[in-house]
């Protein structure tokens, strides 16, 4: 079917999470997105809300900021810290309006605040500029898509990125969760890990199928070959940066295709970088990757269970993998255990 350009003007905007303990508020609120062709669904506290986001995916929440029990800073802090799917775009209704309390909200992870008694066509234009700030993140879908292509050039990966992005996740959020307020290891740092790392072999795509599809073990010269697949994705991505340059996304990815073989002892390649010469990221993908090797069937070799890879990580911190991080595998342990059953029956079910 061809596209209209027209259907824009006609299609519904984001769903939005509406969240007021005042009930004469939340209908006039609601009543002005309905007017605005949005679809709204309504929670009367912030715990409500919560609940419903971690069910179900909203991308746009407007929350007033004066409400019992948990009020609506303490509900922008939650959704930050909650590491949902996807970016949620924050909008604080707020009868305060000194620069010390916009601070304050802005602090609290909320995008945008607007004074009550809002006006209705304030409200739908703010609402519609952080609909465009959420379509930005339609790069991470094309970014998947083309993980996807180099993943799709060995049939034996299955769900690799799914699974690798999401062990990136825990790990950082541990990291994350250990550091200081002001770090540059906060939510921001888990939310670009979990959307870079599938970029992690995506110079795989210039290794030739006799070395990339080769079933056996590889010879010394087809090894330095697939070992080339590290440059090749930093190649790639670096292109990128330079037409685009200052974008923390195309940098971590550049960081995690270069350094995801790089070991903690100096041993590894392409460079031979050591301890924390290696970027953060590099170090986290490094044990999520080995994690998910060990953990699935390969030609070569049986899905080994989690007790022997766990072993076999904790046996090479300090070596192969920085000490932290193996820390905080041990300390997630449970999450990689769900994550591997969950994605496992979903690859089964779809099979």
């Amino acid at each position: 079917m061809l596209h209209d350009p027209n259907d824009a003007a006609r299609r519904p905007g984001m769903p939005v999470l509406i969240v007021d303990d005042n009930p004469m508020a939340l209908l006039v609120l609601k009543n002005a997105l309905i007017q605005g062709g949005y679809e709204v669904t309504a929670a009367s506290d912030a715990k409500e809300a919560l609940a419903m986001l971690r069910v179900t995916a909203h991308r746009l929440v407007i929350t007033d900021r004066e409400m019992p029990g948990m009020d609506g800073l303490e509900l922008c802090r939650a959704i930050r810290s909650e590491g949902l799917a996807g970016y949620t775009y924050i909008i604080m209704l707020t009868a305060r309006g000194e620069a010390n309390e916009r601070v304050e909200g802005l602090s609290a992870g909320a995008d945008d605040l607007v004074a009550k008694p809002f006006h209705p066509a304030e409200l739908l234009a703010r609402i519609r500029n952080g609909e465009r700030l959420l379509s930005l993140e339609t790069r991470d879908v094309a970014s998947f898509a083309l993980a996807k292509l180099a993943e799709s050039r060995d049939l034996e990966t299955g769900t690799h990125l799914e699974r690798v992005r999401n062990y990136c996740r825990v790990l950082a959020q541990h990291r994350a969760s250990m550091e200081p307020p002001g770090s540059p290891i906060n939510s921001e740092y888990v939310r670009l890990i979990y959307q870079t790392s599938p970029l992690h072999d995506i110079g795989k795509v210039g290794i030739p199928d006799v070395v990339l599809l080769k079933p056996g073990k590889l010879t010394e010269r087809e090894f330095e070959i697939m070992k080339t697949h590290t440059t090749i994705g930093a190649r790639t991505l670096d292109a990128a940066i330079k037409q685009f340059p200052g974008i923390d996304f195309l940098e971590m990815a550049r960081d995690i295709a270069l350094t995801h073989h790089e070991r903690w002892d100096g041993k590894g390649y392409p460079n031979r970088l050591a301890g924390e010469q290696i970027p953060l990221c590099g170090r986290i993908m490094a044990v999520a990757d080995v994690y998910d090797a060990l953990t699935t069937k390969r030609v070569y070799k049986p899905a080994f269970d989690h007790e022997f890879a766990r072993s076999t990580i904790v046996a090479e911190s300090g070596k192969q993998f920085d000490p932290a991080v193996v820390e905080a595998f041990i300390q997630t342990e449970s999450a990689f255990i769900a994550l591997r059953n969950k994605l496992s029956e979903t690859a089964a079910a779809a099979a």
